[in-house]
């Protein structure tokens, strides 16, 4: 077994990971049907309901702040929990006054999914929460509401950077967060091969995960982590987006060089093609464009056969770990309704020969950074992963092919590591997907996707700017340690960098 624990921490992140968890219920099949080609132990855990029932939930721990979780209770059908039930009795003997908030309604998705009916079409109008668009039950220990700061307070905005990390260290401090959170589920597992983290960065989320990850690979050293760097890319006053760059500087700085895979990704993208209709500022719609690509490019992690993710974004030295995530989509050949023929799994991985230029710059969309800088870069190493119809411009890689001389030779010609993995599993139109957001007229089709995870020069641009940033803003006891950092972490994604491994006699 290679299980993947994931760790969702606030707003954007779980509105991106709700869209993820919902692609994965519907990968499930029933009643004889093939069997999926998605492994679902990967990320699904075994468990047993409150009526002695098995139960199978996401293995995943979602942090959020008070009043950000909508309808979502801990109790749900599957599992209710006996405090919720019975609160304690015996510490206080006199009058007990009950103070109650009125309770958020139920969306009518929510409602229709409880009753087993017709769900109704969503809006941005109706989706006030990403709970409202939630399809899958959660086991209790999942939820995890930090009550010190609320949701969209103009009071106590949790902002700043360093909020993140103070409140960690409380937490910590008074629970050992990795002790009460994390531990159940990684006890559970056969054997973890990674820890996904879905966060915001740009905000005091990224301070929070800063402290989590450090915690986490002092803990688990071995196992992969792979983080979803979330910013908001929408325009802001000048002073707003100031404290983002700084703040994306302190989640660069702190987080990257620790994690397997550091994807920063814009919320919304900057630019779209026009056969995407977007709702910039619904977070339904951005983090359901997002979840396209994010959700694609992963796709290898929980295939059958397993694949070697974490080996296909190594590059030659594991040594850039910043990467940009890119997409296209389309609809497939010759179909009027988009649906998948039988699965020809397993899917087929492949690798280009040095010399060759299989590597592409030339995405629709662009999740990380403007599509103007890409003017003049140079790729390092690239993934790619293709659902849906197989293109006819390549051909396969010749079989048996030895991956480390592949290497040796790619890095002596300067060429780029490249590796593309194809399956035929389209990606699935949900109704809880925006309807009119891809040119797809109706829920239940599929459309192709190429998505990729790219480390290239374009990086050392980013890293150059957040740079001047600090320098200028960011305070004296901090400048140093920040502007050296990111000038150490640039320098390898600049043309003609070269590691002291490279040179190794081997």
């Amino acid at each position: 077994m290679h299980e993947i624990l994931t760790i969702q921490l606030g707003q954007r992140a779980n509105y991106l990971a709700t869209h993820f968890w919902n692609l994965q219920e519907s990968y499930f099949t029933y009643n004889g049907e093939e069997e999926s080609p998605v492994d679902h132990d990967v990320h699904f855990r075994p468990g047993v309901g409150a009526d002695g029932g098995e139960t199978y939930t996401p293995r995943t721990l979602i942090y959020d702040l008070k009043g950000a979780f909508g309808t979502l209770r801990k109790s749900n059908a599957l599992y209710e929990l006996a405090e919720d039930l019975a609160p304690g009795q015996g510490l206080w003997d006199g009058k007990e006054i009950l103070q109650k908030l009125d309770p958020i309604p139920q969306s009518e998705y929510q409602k229709s999914l409880d009753q087993g009916t017709s769900v109704p079409q969503l809006s941005s109008e109706t989706v006030r929460f990403w709970s409202d668009y939630n399809r899958v039950f959660y086991h209790p220990r999942s939820i995890i509401q930090l009550n010190d700061y609320e949701l969209n307070s103009n009071i106590m905005p949790f902002e700043d950077w360093s909020l993140g990390e103070e409140l960690f260290n409380d937490l910590d401090k008074e629970h050992d967060l990795l002790d009460r959170d994390v531990r159940p589920f990684a006890e559970e597992c056969d054997q973890m091969r990674a820890l996904q983290i879905f966060t915001g960065s740009d905000d005091a989320w990224g301070g929070f995960a800063a402290k989590y990850v450090d915690r986490l690979v002092d803990e688990y050293g071995k196992k992969a982590v792979l983080v979803w760097a979330i910013e908001d890319g929408k325009k802001a006053h000048q002073t707003i987006k100031l404290k983002h760059e700084i703040n994306k500087a302190r989640s660069m700085y702190a987080i990257s060089p620790q994690a397997t895979m550091y994807a920063p990704i814009m919320d919304p993208p900057t630019r779209l093609p026009a056969t995407i209709h977007l709702h910039s500022r619904s977070e339904w719609y951005n983090s359901a464009l997002i979840s396209t690509a994010m959700e694609t490019v992963t796709l290898p992690t929980r295939l059958r056969p397993y694949q070697h993710f974490e080996s296909l974004l190594a590059g030659d030295d594991s040594i850039r770990r910043i990467f940009e995530l890119q997409a296209s989509i389309s609809l497939p050949e010759g179909t009027d309704n988009g649906q998948d023929s039988k699965f020809e799994w397993p899917s087929r991985v492949e690798s280009s020969e040095p010399g060759s230029s299989m590597a592409k710059s030339e995405f629709d969309l662009d999740f990380t950074y403007d599509k103007a800088d890409r003017e003049g870069s140079r790729i390092f190493n690239q993934l790619q992963v293709l659902r849906g119809d197989w293109p006819d411009d390549e051909a396969e890689a010749p079989p048996g092919e030895d991956l480390g001389m592949i290497r040796k030779m790619r890095l002596y010609s300067s060429d780029p590591m490249f590796h593309r993995v194809h399956t035929p599993l389209s990606y699935p139109i949900l109704d809880s997907f925006p309807n009119d957001m891809l040119s797809v007229p109706t829920p239940g089709q599929k459309v192709n996707v190429i998505a990729a995870l790219t480390a290239s020069t374009r990086t050392a641009q980013r890293v150059k700017s957040l740079e001047a940033v600090a320098g200028r803003v960011v305070g004296v006891d901090e400048r140093e340690n920040l502007v050296n950092g990111l000038g150490e972490i640039r320098e390898s994604y600049e043309a003609g960098w070269a590691s002291d491994s490279d040179f190794d006699d081997e």
